[in-house]
């Protein structure tokens, strides 16, 4: 299926952004843990996300967005890497204006999400990632929602809704499984494909973390460019997520993460028996649709590749107009679309 969104991104209008934030503010006190000042984490006070609120969750004190009636279906949206909760400022506001509470929190070493303890591992293995998604859910007393991800985010969907499909109703995925292992990771790839890793060989040395903790907006900059070659985002666009790259956690997760998928890392050791369930590449069964932009310029894998992974429902989208890696910011209203139309597969 083809969606042409190029011409449609600019449509949120003030009417939507008015709506979000009169259902939010009648949603009544935000939670007793939400700091008192807005912005205090990173979000301006006149963000179409709102005021952030605050969670203990596992390891985390994680913060996020939460727009939308309080009794709503809830949808949760995560973000990747280098991006932040705003790659979802139209998809939050828009899905809130239709009933669902959205929930978009920031993953650990983002924005204003710290660890509770200065001891703790500053451990970003793929199935970290997935279990901070499930002690959100399980802070905040939600049972099932509907996920929602790009790059490490729809990572951590895809494993949440292969280990956990009992806390997930569906799932909406750009670039489709995103599931791997150590031991695939290890394996060498054609040079074209190498090519495209190149930071992840970057991250393996010391001199590629000096760089990143020294060049990190230039980097993250740079990734935003390669990544979506045809999005013409501006510099305040870019400067509003790359706030959230100034986490003190920001350098040590990044290239945690990136070393893992290598083996030049080690995880934690309570996580080793989930990593064996992945290695071993778990179907998702639960209604899925993945997305793909057409101009993506980030590594991918092709949508017929992974198609006999998800054994539920399922739908592959297209999305064409010049459309990148950053997919529910380049294209909102097909993103918004995809998160609809799941719930009724």
């Amino acid at each position: 299926m083809h969606l042409n969104d190029g011409s449609q991104r600019r449509l949120a209008g003030a009417a939507v952004l008015a709506m979000t934030l009169a259902q939010w503010l009648a949603a009544g006190p935000a939670d007793a843990r939400t700091p008192p000042a807005a912005g205090a984490s990173g979000v301006a006070a006149d963000s179409p996300l709102g005021p952030l609120k605050h969670v203990h969750a596992g390891a985390l004190d994680v913060a996020y967005a939460e727009l939308g009636p309080a009794r709503g279906p809830v949808i949760i949206l995560l973000h990747g890497w280098p991006y932040d909760i705003h790659a979802y400022d139209e998809v939050a506001p828009a899905l809130a204006a239709k009933g669902h509470r959205v929930l978009v929190p920031y993953a650990r070493g983002y924005g204003g999400t710290r660890f509770l303890s200065a001891d703790a591992p500053r451990n970003a293995e793929p199935v970290a990632l997935a279990s901070d998604v499930v002690d959100f859910m399980d802070a905040l007393g939600i049972k099932r929602a509907v996920l929602g991800g790009f790059d490490w985010g729809a990572r951590s969907a895809d494993i949440v809704a292969a280990l956990w499909p009992q806390r997930v109703d569906a799932l909406v995925s750009v670039s489709g499984y995103l599931i791997g292992s150590q031991d695939a990771g290890r394996q060498p790839l054609p040079p074209k494909a190498e090519y495209q890793w190149w930071y992840q060989f970057y991250f393996a040395t010391e001199r590629g973390e000096q760089g990143y903790g020294r060049y990190t907006r230039d980097f993250a900059r740079l990734i935003w460019q390669l990544a979506s070659p045809q999005w013409r985002f501006d510099d305040a666009t870019f400067e509003r997520s790359a706030a959230a790259l100034d986490n003190p956690d920001q350098v040590a997760l990044v290239v945690h993460n990136y070393r893992w998928r290598l083996g030049l890392a080690d995880g934690q050791p309570e996580f080793a028996a989930l990593e064996k369930q992945l290695a071993t590449f778990p179907a998702i069964g639960v209604p899925t649709i993945t997305l793909e932009g057409d101009a993506n310029g980030a590594p991918h894998p092709a949508a017929e590749a992974y198609r006999k992974y998800f054994t539920g429902k399922y739908e592959y989208r297209l999305v064409s107009g010049g459309i990148g890696h950053n997919l529910p910011q380049e294209a909102p209203q097909a993103f918004v679309q995809a998160i609809v139309d799941v719930q009724k597969l």
